[in-house]
């Protein structure tokens, strides 16, 4: 069986009133993790100065978080299977909140492994969320707009991720200065989103989430719910989604690695300050949040994996424009490499979890893991990074490519 023609997605219902209050609740989580990742990128370079680390090495920060990703993807799915959606973000940011406060005393230590400990159990809590949120955001409505639903959420994770770098710039980058060691800034900071997320905590505890569609019913329209059309397959014989976790990986991988050294990119290659190219960094996140509302509106009328199939072969013309060192021709080229990305992450998403019945939750779980691609991929970035930044930007054309196949033919349902 195909995917459901975009014909049919134009019929059916953004989402149903009794959903509304949930939906908003948890598209505004896609917001916090968002913030947290980004700010991930913003500590790497702020390491290397306060910590006196390389590339190579600043680049655990990225190891550290995606790296929970691969840890936590098959727990967090188990604990949402058996204790459902909303006990599976209340676990997603009580870890959130955890690894926040244990930036206090890795400060107080200034180290930088136990720093790492600290943005492990973050990742570990950011994990849970994105594991838990992806499939909530699908069951909230129709399945044939859930690729709508989970691109509109996954905008205010840009959202996020301009939030992410602005503070991160301002508090962390500002008055970094040669031979500084001082930490108190990273604490302050740290406090806060941890306070912030514990209070999310604990107003979501109180939200009424409505009954969800079983996905053992039988319904009149399989296409509208997500019904496993193959219920005697096991989850990797759904080729659709083994083919998703493959994607995901090299789409983490890609962002992960184009993110930690945007700054360096500035620095090394356009003269700019830490404090400029960290401000430039918000309009790099600006432009992916923009791409993901012009996506959501294109979805109407392109089908979503013609979509991400265009949109990977752009990032291939831009990553190639950028590995040129041009000056500004290949730093815009680099800003538009996140309004391309943008769709991607939730539109990989969103084409693995299509028609998996009862094995929706688990898929999410193995989807999730796919994102430690964004752990490994950093330090290979890095070390051709330490030669030439602007030729590290070769490497993602490789990710890209990935995700091209998986748009153009390897989506299918079968």
């Amino acid at each position: 069986m195909q995917a459901t023609p975009i014909a049919g997605q134009s019929k059916a219902a953004f989402t149903e009133n009794k959903y509304l209050i949930t939906l908003i609740f948890v598209t505004s989580l896609f917001m916090f993790w968002g913030v947290a990742i980004t700010m991930g990128d913003v500590l790497n370079k702020h390491f290397q100065h306060v910590l006196s680390l390389t590339k190579t090495q600043s680049a655990f920060v990225q190891f550290a978080i995606f790296g929970a990703y691969f840890v936590m993807g098959i727990p967090a799915g188990l604990f949402m299977k058996r204790f459902g959606y909303k006990n599976g973000v209340l676990l997603g940011l009580s870890l959130f909140a955890i690894g926040s406060f244990l930036f206090v005393p890795a400060a107080a230590a200034a180290s930088f492994t136990f720093f790492g400990i600290a943005l492990f159990i973050l990742g570990c809590g950011i994990s849970t969320l994105e594991t838990v949120a992806h499939p909530f955001v699908a069951a909230l409505g129709d399945q044939r707009t859930s690729d709508q639903r989970i691109n509109f959420a996954q905008a205010f994770n840009a959202l996020g991720a301009i939030i992410g770098p602005a503070v991160g710039s301002y508090f962390l980058l500002r008055n970094n200065s040669e031979g500084s060691t001082d930490l108190t800034s990273v604490k302050t900071l740290y406090i806060v989103i941890g306070s912030v997320i514990a209070t999310i905590a604990i107003l979501f505890s109180f939200v009424k989430v409505p009954v969800l569609t079983d996905p053992h019913v039988v319904v009149a329209d399989p296409d509208a719910a997500n019904v496993d059309v193959e219920p005697g397959k096991t989850l990797f014989q759904h080729k659709h989604f083994v083919w998703a976790v493959i994607a995901q990986f090299f789409n983490v991988a890609a962002q992960a690695g184009t993110w930690a050294f945007f700054i360096n990119f500035g620095h090394e290659k356009m003269g700019f300050s830490d404090a400029t190219a960290g401000n430039y960094m918000v309009l790099f996140m600006g432009l992916m949040l923009a791409g993901r509302f012009v996506g959501t509106f294109l979805m109407r009328v392109i089908a979503p994996h013609s979509l991400l199939a265009i949109f990977a072969v752009c990032n291939i013309v831009m990553c190639l424009i950028i590995a040129q060192s041009f000056g500004w021709p290949s730093f815009i080229a680099l800003l538009m490499l996140n309004f391309f990305f943008s769709i991607m992450f939730p539109t990989i998403f969103s084409l693995g979890l299509k028609n998996l019945g009862s094995h929706t939750q688990q898929a999410s779980s193995f989807i999730s893991m796919g994102v430690v691609g964004g752990a490994i991929f950093p330090f290979l970035m890095g070390m051709v990074a330490e030669k030439d930044i602007a030729s590290a930007y070769y490497l993602p054309i490789i990710c890209y490519s990935v995700i091209f196949l998986f748009g153009a033919k390897f989506y299918k349902v079968k």
